[in-house]
C-alpha cells in the first residue's frame, strides 16, 4: 500500500514480518501507527492496527486481537470503497477472534460485516462458511447445513474449498443425529485431501472419523487420533497436538502408552502456554512502552513551546511593567500613606474586638464553670473529689482553648491516579511484575468519589485473589476511557479457574461491588491459562 508519509518503522515492521520475528513486527506496526495518526494517514493507521491484531490473534492473545481490531474500524471509511478489503479482513479477523473466545452470536456479526465488505468471491466463501461454523457451533445444525449446501453449489468440485464444504455437511449432519452414517462421506473427503496431497485439510480428516468412531469403534478412533497427532507434527501444529495426545490419553488401554502420551502432553502444553503467555505480555507491553514515551514526548514538546511562550510573554511584561512604574511610583506615596492609617485603624478595631471577645469567653466558660464548682463544694456534704477534678480539668483545657485557637491545616490529597498506582504496585515483588497503563489522571476526571472507592475496593479483591490463589507471576492492568464508560482490563498468567469453580466471598463481592454502579464485570479463565477480567462502569 502506498504510504503519504517517509515511514520507516512501516518497511521494518514488513521485513520483520516476512522472517517471522513477530513481536519485532508488532513493535514496529505499533510505532509506525503512531507516525500515521501524526501524518493523518488513516487508511495506513488502520493497516498497521490490522497486521497487529492478526499477530495477536495468532499467538493467542484474542483480548488484544479484538482491542486492535475494533481500534482499526475508527480509522476506516465504510462508504469509501478503497477501505473495503481491510474492512473485510478485519471483521473477519473479529469473528475469528470472537470464535476462539465461544463468541458465537458476535462472531457471526462480525463474519456478516466482512461479507458485506468482501470484494473476492473466494474470500466470500471463506466467510459463509465461517457463519455455517459459528451455527453448527451454536448447535443451529440446519441452519448450518442449509448455508453449506448453497455454498457447494457456488465452488468447483475439483476446489479444496469444495471437499472442505463436503466434509463439514457431512460432520454437521452427524453432530444433529449420531445415528446418521456419515463414514462414506469422511472417507471420499480423505482420499480426496491425499490425492491432492494437502496435509492440512488431511488433518482435519482424520480427525472428523476419530470423532465419528470414538463411542463406536475405539480402536478406528485411536488409529485415526495417531495419524492426526503424527500429521500435526510435521505441519507444526501445537495446538491439534495437543487435541490429539489429550483424546489418545482418554481412549488407549496401553498403559505404557498412555504414559508416553502423558508425558508429551504435559511438556507440550506447559510450552504452548509459556509461549502464548509471554506473547500476550509482551504485546501489551510493547503498547504500553510506546504510548508511554508518545506521550512523554509531547509532553516534552509542550513544556518546550511554553517555555518559548513565557520567554516572550516575559519580554513584553518587562516593557510594559516599565513603562507603567514611572507612573505607579508618582501615585504610592499617597497610597502607602493612606493605607498604613487604614491598616493602624483597623488593627486596633481588632485588637479591641479580640479582647472583648476573649473576656466574654473567660467569664462564660471559666469565671461560671468556677462558680458551679465553689456551690458544689459549698452545699454537698459528701464531695465527690474524681468528679471535681475532672470538671476542674474541663475548665482548664476550655480556658487553654481560649488562649490557644486551633487552626486547621488544610490537608494535600493525594491524586487518585496515584493512590490507584500505589495500591496496585504494593502487590508487586521479586515474584510478582504488575504492569500498568492508561492509569492517568484524566482517567477519573468528573468520576464520583463512591464510584472510585469501589473501583479501588474492585482492584485491591483481585490483587489480593492473585496474591493468595494464582500463581501468577505477570500481571497487566490497563484502563481505557470512552465517551460513554470506563473499561478497566485485568489480565494474569496464573493457574486460572475452572468453569465449575465456586468464587469465594472476595470475588463475589466484586460482582456487588460493581453492580452497586451499575457497571459490568466478566470473568474469563480456564485452567492453567490464566485469569482476564473485563470491568466496565458507566460514566454518569
Amino acid at each position: 500500500m502506498k504510504k503519504t508519509i517517509d515511514n520507516p518503522y512501516y518497511d521494518k515492521a514488513y521485513e520483520f514480518l516476512d522472517k517471522g520475528i513477530v513481536d519485532s513486527s508488532f513493535l514496529y506496526f505499533n510505532l509506525a501507527k503512531n507516525l500515521f495518526i501524526d501524518a493523518k494517514d488513516s487508511l495506513n493507521t488502520a493497516n498497521c492496527l490490522i497486521n497487529m491484531s492478526i499477530t495477536q490473534k495468532d499467538y493467542g492473545d484474542y483480548f488484544g486481537a479484538q482491542e486492535s481490531a475494533l481500534q482499526a474500524i475508527e480509522y476506516l471509511n465504510k462508504k469509501n470503497p478503497n477501505h473495503f478489503v481491510y474492512l473485510s479482513t478485519n471483521y473477519n479477523n473479529l469473528g475469528v477472534s470472537s470464535l476462539q473466545l465461544k463468541d458465537y452470536q458476535n462472531a457471526i456479526s462480525f463474519f456478516q460485516e466482512a461479507l458485506t465488505f468482501s470484494t473476492d468471491s473466494l474470500n466470500s466463501i471463506i466467510y459463509r462458511s465461517n457463519i455455517a461454523l459459528s451455527y453448527q457451533k451454536l448447535g443451529f445444525f440446519m441452519d448450518a447445513i442449509q448455508m453449506y449446501k448453497k455454498e457447494l453449489e457456488k465452488v468447483p468440485i475439483s476446489s479444496k474449498e469444495y471437499v472442505r464444504i463436503l466434509s463439514n455437511i457431512a460432520r454437521t449432519k452427524w453432530l444433529e443425529d449420531s445415528t446418521y452414517h456419515a463414514a462414506p462421506e469422511f472417507y471420499k473427503t480423505l482420499y480426496l485431501r491425499q490425492e491432492a496431497r494437502d496435509l492440512v485439510e488431511e488433518s482435519t480428516s482424520y480427525f472428523f472419523l476419530s470423532t465419528y468412531y470414538e463411542n463406536s469403534k475405539p480402536d478406528s478412533a485411536i488409529y485415526f487420533l495417531e495419524k492426526f497427532y503424527e500429521i500435526s507434527k510435521k505441519i507444526q501444529n501445537s495446538d491439534d497436538q495437543i487435541v490429539a495426545l489429550g483424546k489418545l490419553i482418554s481412549l488407549s488401554s496401553n498403559q505404557k502408552k498412555v504414559k508416553h502420551y502423558f508425558e508429551t502432553y504435559r511438556n507440550l502444553t506447559d510450552s504452548v502456554q509459556q509461549a502464548r503467555t509471554a506473547a500476550k505480555n509482551q504485546f501489551a507491553l510493547i503498547r504500553y512502552e510506546v504510548d508511554k514515551n508518545k506521550a512523554e514526548n509531547l509532553r516534552l514538546q509542550n513544556e518546550n513551546k511554553e517555555k518559548e511562550n513565557r520567554i516572550i510573554l516575559h519580554r513584553v511584561i518587562i516593557g510594559a511593567v516599565t513603562l507603567v512604574f514611572l507612573l505607579f511610583v508618582a501615585g504610592v506615596g499617597f497610597w502607602y500613606k493612606k493605607k498604613k492609617e487604614r491598616i493602624s485603624l483597623e488593627t486596633q478595631h481588632k485588637i479591641k474586638a479580640s479582647q472583648l471577645k476573649t473576656s466574654r469567653k473567660i467569664h462564660d466558660v471559666v469565671a461560671n464553670g468556677l462558680y458551679r464548682v465553689m456551690s458544689e463544694i459549698e452545699y454537698k456534704r459528701d464531695i465527690d473529689r474524681g468528679s471535681i477534678l475532672d470538671k476542674l480539668e474541663d475548665m482548664y483545657h476550655k480556658s487553654r482553648d481560649i488562649s490557644y485557637e486551633a487552626q486547621d491545616l488544610p490537608k494535600v490529597e493525594q491524586p487518585i491516579n496515584e493512590q490507584i498506582a500505589d495500591l496496585l504496585k504494593s502487590f508487586a515483588n521479586e515474584t510478582h511484575r504488575v504492569l500498568i497503563a492508561g492509569n492517568e489522571s484524566e482517567f477519573y476526571k468528573g468520576i464520583r468519589k463512591a464510584v472510585i472507592e469501589e473501583i479501588k475496593q474492585v482492584l485491591q479483591e483481585l490483587m489480593v485473589n492473585m496474591k493468595k490463589h494464582s500463581q501468577a507471576k505477570n500481571v497487566v492492568i490497563k484502563f481505557e476511557r470512552t465517551c460513554n464508560q470506563l473499561v478497566i482490563f485485568y489480565k494474569d498468567n496464573g493457574v486460572g479457574m475452572g468453569k465449575d469453580v465456586i468464587y469465594g466471598n472476595g470475588l463475589t463481592s466484586t460482582g456487588n461491588r460493581i453492580e452497586s454502579i451499575s457497571g459490568q464485570i466478566n470473568f474469563v479463565s480456564e485452567v492453567g491459562k490464566g485469569l482476564t477480567v473485563e470491568i466496565k462502569v458507566p460514566i454518569s
